[in-house]
């Protein structure tokens, strides 16, 4: 069944940003469009560009109450003589040594960042316009030192195009759940920009005014069919060209691996979608729509729920502790890593830590990981809980205050744990403790299929007293 009210309500009061941190937003931005203009940067400013997610109105609430990104990019005249990298410096500079934003910046590759703890983060990046000759616009890529280019509007009418096809925005209200899915699942990755894209690409003009996008559920269940369709007529990683941009291919942002996985899901999801539109009941559809959205979709009702149902599963699957069977693998594929009991992150073969703590101990403490073939090949980014092959490694980092270095004061020990039933017959459990390989990183073989964890720790050099620890990351072997 479509169950068009309760679509709308989801979409209103748990996907949609609500509309006062967009209110905060925009005064945030204008605050720094003044700090620019007024300072003494000095690329002449032309105008200020929306980008991504904010442009397209298809941003979405933060699943994990966190913060949200938008990308504001400052459109500038040429400086001459200023390589591609000055552009990001000195604009780097400008914040880093500002009282207001001092401690909320962090400079990358192309852009700026400051971030608002637990609402937002602005990224803001130089956008360079008439450099060779005039009509062009190219951002700057800090670490090569290169120009690069970009239309960022060009790309943004794109898609305000594509959902002007679509009846009531369902286009855009179904980007939007499609996004939800991928976060709060975190069962594939795909970077915004290329979700948008291919999901871009399902709707075309014959499309206006026909029942395919009359409403949201069928909107969403039109594009993961037609998404599906096309996944499955390319087994390896195709093309996915910048329509604004053709030289450009976005498909550059995963690996063959990631690629594979968001195949294989896409179809998975298409499958639970159709049965949820074809249930004969409205409890039975509820249920089955909260296989692909989880508990929070038709909330007040009165239903048995999907997650629920895996949860309890999951616990008989966890009867031999950590020597647990290949099927809550499959479990956790499926549902993610919030079925898992919350004894799970501690088996018996797991070793306490061995430092005495500090008087304040932080948890303020992420890590996060990339997928390599091979230690010093290509990296990509995965979440914790995203489900990776018996090949290849992880590359494993650490900071604190969510995007702050662990500091020089301090050094930093690795807890990683294995779980499943051929490591721990193999004897391959370990638990213990692990020095960082390169900085604060650590590389770490995929093998055994399980539901494994890494942890960071945080140890304070001068009185060897432990001031911080992360959650753990989960890492899904299929």
């Amino acid at each position: 069944m479509k169950l068009v009210s309760d679509f709308n309500d989801f979409v209103i009061d748990t996907v949609n940003l609500n509309q006062t941190r967009l209110d905060r937003l925009e005064e945030r931005i204008e605050t720094i469009k003044d700090f620019i203009r007024g300072s003494e940067w000095e690329p002449r400013i032309s105008t200020f560009i929306e980008q991504g997610s904010w442009a397209h109105d298809t941003i979405i609430r933060p699943v994990d109450g966190g913060e949200f990104d938008a990308d504001l990019l400052v459109k500038v005249y040429p400086v001459e003589g200023w390589s591609a990298a000055q552009y990001v410096k000195e604009l780097g500079r400008l914040f880093l040594d500002s009282g207001r934003y001092g401690d909320k910046t962090v400079v990358y590759d192309y852009c700026v960042t400051i971030t608002y703890a637990d609402d937002c983060k602005i990224d803001i990046a130089p956008l360079v316009m008439d450099r060779e000759y005039q009509g062009t616009l190219e951002v700057c890529n800090k670490r090569k030192d290169a120009f690069e280019g970009s239309q960022p509007v060009e790309y943004t009418r794109w898609m305000r195009e594509k959902n002007g096809y679509s009846g009531n925005n369902s286009f855009r209200k179904a980007t939007r759940l499609i996004k939800y899915i991928r976060d709060i699942k975190k069962r594939f990755s795909c970077q915004s920009v290329l979700l948008t894209t291919l999901i871009g690409h399902r709707i075309e003009w014959f499309d206006k005014d026909s029942g395919a996008f009359s409403d949201t559920p069928s909107a969403l269940q039109t594009i993961i069919g037609r998404l599906d369709d096309w996944l499955q007529a390319h087994p390896n990683k195709p093309e996915v060209p910048n329509p604004a941009l053709p030289s450009q291919d976005f498909a550059d942002l995963w690996n063959d691996t990631q690629y594979a996985n968001f195949r294989n899901f896409v179809h998975k999801y298409r499958k639970w979608i159709d049965e949820a539109f074809n249930a004969a009941t409205r409890s039975e559809s509820i249920e089955k729509w909260r296989k692909v959205f989880g508990d929070e979709f038709a909330k007040g009702e009165n239903v048995k729920k999907a997650e629920a149902t895996a949860i309890q599963r999951t616990s008989a699957l966890l009867m031999e502790g950590a020597a647990h069977l290949d099927s809550l693998v499959d479990n956790v594929i499926d549902f993610g890593i919030t079925i898992l009991p919350s004894w799970f992150k501690t088996p018996a073969h797991m070793q306490p830590p061995r430092w005495r703590p500090a008087q304040h101990v932080s948890r303020n403490v992420q890590v996060s990981a990339e997928y390599a073939f091979q230690r010093t090949g290509r990296a990509y980014s995965i979440n914790s809980g995203e489900a990776v092959p018996p090949r290849g490694g992880l590359w494993f980092d650490v900071r604190v205050n969510k995007f702050q270095m662990v500091p020089s004061d301090c050094y930093v020990r690795w807890r990683i744990t294995n779980t499943g039933a051929v490591a721990m017959a193999l004897k391959k459990g370990r638990g213990g403790f692990e020095r960082p390989i390169e900085g604060n990183r650590r590389w770490e073989e995929l093998e055994y299929r399980g539901v494994h964890m890494a942890e960071a720790f945080i140890i304070r050099i001068i009185d060897d007293r432990l001031v911080g620890y992360s959650e753990p990351f989960y890492v899904v072997i299929g």
